[in-house]
């Protein structure tokens, strides 16, 4: 399930990402998107290709991973984002949701390290 009300558009200096095309209130759910689930054996191939940027840790031991399909992968990053995920290992899939109010034009983002206040650092630069 994604909202009809974000669209994907291009950046213009991380590529692709997602941006709300009318205001979205806070604590809205935005995306439920189902999950490929890697093994431990697949997660550290991953490292070797271009999902790597891409994909989730998937479980508490994280030794798994998972690609997410929809737009999720798409959510580029920010400390303070506008938008969090929660991940559901049972059910296989990944809730995007808005922390606050989002206006339209915004892109939204998520915080790759889970918490949204988090400030360690990635593995990329911006």
């Amino acid at each position: 399930m994604i909202i009809p009300f974000i669209e994907i558009k291009r950046t213009s200096n991380k590529g692709l990402g997602v941006f709300a095309i009318e205001d979205i209130e806070e604590n809205t759910l935005i995306e439920v998107s189902p999950v490929i689930v890697l093994t431990e054996k697949d997660t550290k191939l991953i490292h070797k290709t271009h999902l790597h940027d891409y994909y989730f840790s998937w479980q508490d031991d994280q030794k798994s991973s998972a690609i997410a399909l929809g737009y999720v992968s798409l959510y580029n990053h920010k400390v303070d984002s506008n938008c969090y995920y929660e991940t559901y290992f049972e059910d296989k899939v990944i809730k995007i949701i808005s922390r606050k109010k989002i206006e339209k034009g915004e892109e939204l983002t998520i915080n790759y390290n889970f918490d949204s206040l988090s400030k360690d650092k990635t593995w990329f630069k911006f």
